[in-house]
């Protein structure tokens, strides 16, 4: 494991500068591929110096293709860090890790059209803040109406999205603008456990706690015309983002799996750089349970996403005394494990891409992609943090980092400290002050939140514009957000 001496600021002298904004981690050691940061000269020096070992790290797994990549939100997180992407080949020893995808798996973002102008929704943005807020359980242990029992259970962790909208929580046409058109495929309900399901029974259209929100929007600039035509925005246009995960039931099985790995990686024949890059050879039974119970775990997340799509709606109906559709732009997951195909020097091959904290942004063409989105390349949707701006941006294609980009800001300082800065209810009456409402359980949680205690999202989606990964679409501003 390379030196955990390095505290706080980056250590540019570790690194070379490829590009404007590509930095190498050069191989040294027991790394079998480079490490590769994307990231501009500032946001490089304020990533905290865990980022550096932990890509150098994630480099020495077996079975690693090309290099161990960092997105310009990146920071440290357990094994990966966050925004981390690296791909396995299954024929030459590759791994998967529990660690790679998250606690929170598939944890993401889906935006939605909603039809209303701004001065609609001026007229009625306290009250709609306040039907969100009892429409939508959020906050630690936030439970919802419906308790599913274990047959239930299984069809939801079989059927993602696809069985929410079987089950009246929406409309067959929102399944094309979802990854993997709702429905992860291989899930295995038997690798989850007892005590996962259990989690889980009570907390289906629910935003948990952390960073998870719901907001709504104003798209407030258009960079990229021609792609927004395609997604249908405009300047002016009202969105709803909605950003959350697997809840209890992902986080227990990262839990118990990360667990599991980490007694079983001697035996199976891995030296581990770091006990937190716990994992299992993709062909051993420990990796297919596991690889089945993440991927019920995607179908949950997708299933509670959906949920909460259908319980916005008839909150936005019920305010606006009209029925209102509120179509989906995209739903993307970050914190997955997915098998892709991928170029890689000349030659066609299958691999296990893990995201964690980075997300999908395929460009245009792929058969992945609904027939109406494939002119511009996939939407990848870059969360802010309650007063800071979101952005759509649109996928470039697959050369660089297996199709991927960044999810988020990316913290820049831990919620422990964000408590001792900031004070939750001065935070909620500062951005009510500025036409932000917000809306949440706990004032400790919003202090976590703050605005202050993320990087600045305007630069790291810069970044990821300079750098080739996504294309600038729109900019959103906040007007209402819940928070968990």
């Amino acid at each position: 494991m390379l030196s955990a001496s390095w505290m706080y600021e980056m250590d540019l002298s570790q690194l070379i500068r490829r590009d404007v904004y590509e930095w190498e981690i050069p191989m040294r050691g027991a790394m079998r591929v480079p490490g590769i940061i994307y990231a501009s000269q500032d946001l490089i020096r304020a990533m905290d110096d865990k980022v550096l070992e932990q890509t150098a790290n994630v480099a020495m797994l077996p079975g690693i293709v090309s290099a161990s990549y960092a997105m310009p939100d990146a920071h440290w997180g357990y094994g990966f860090p966050i925004g981390g992407v690296a791909a396995f080949d299954a024929e030459e020893g590759g791994v998967v890790s529990a660690g790679g995808v998250g606690f929170d798996i598939s944890c993401g973002v889906r935006c939605l059209h909603t039809g209303v102008d701004l001065d609609e929704l001026k007229q009625k943005q306290v009250v709609l803040a306040d039907g969100l807020y009892r429409g939508i359980p959020a906050g630690v242990g936030s439970t919802g109406k419906i308790s599913l029992s274990d047959r239930e259970m299984t069809e939801m962790l079989t059927g993602g999205a696809a069985w929410a909208i079987a089950q009246g929580y929406g409309r067959a046409e929102d399944l094309a603008r979802i990854e993997e058109n709702g429905r992860m495929q291989g899930a295995d309900p038997k690798a989850v456990s007892a005590h996962a399901r259990r989690r889980q029974r009570d907390e289906m259209g629910t935003l948990g706690s952390g960073n998870h929100y719901l907001e709504v929007q104003i798209v407030s600039e258009i960079f990229d015309k021609k792609i927004a035509n395609v997604f249908a925005i405009a300047e002016g246009d009202v969105v709803v983002s909605i950003h959350c995960g697997s809840r209890g039931l992902g986080h227990q099985i990262g839990t118990e799996y990360l667990k599991e790995m980490a007694q079983s990686a001697a035996g199976l024949g891995i030296a581990l750089p770091d006990r937190e890059l716990a994992c299992a050879p993709i062909h051993s039974p420990l990796a297919q349970r596991y690889l089945g119970a993440m991927r019920s775990a995607i179908n949950c997340a997708l299933a509670n996403r959906q949920v909460i799509t259908h319980l916005t709606r008839q909150v936005f109906s019920e305010v606006f005394g009209r029925e209102l559709q509120l179509p989906l732009l995209y739903d993307v997951s970050h914190n997955t494990c997915k098998v892709e195909e991928h170029l890689v020097g000349g030659t066609k091959m299958n691999l296990h891409v893990h995201r964690k904290g980075a997300t999908r942004a395929f460009g245009l063409d792929h058969p992945d992609l609904p027939q109406e989105l494939k002119a511009a390349g996939q939407p990848v949707l870059i969360g802010g943090s309650m007063g800071t701006a979101s952005y759509v941006l649109a996928g470039t294609g697959m050369e660089i980092a297996f199709g991927s980009a960044c999810h988020g800001a990316g913290r820049a300082m831990s919620r422990h400290a964000a408590k001792k800065r900031w004070q939750g209810r001065k935070l909620v009456d500062q951005l009510a002050g500025r036409g932000i409402l917000i809306r949440s359980p706990s004032m400790r949680g919003v202090a976590e939140e703050a605005p202050g205690a993320y990087k600045d999202v305007s630069s790291v989606v810069d970044a990821a514009q300079e750098a080739g990964l996504a294309r600038v679409v729109a900019k959103l501003l906040p007007l209402v957000c819940v928070k968990g």
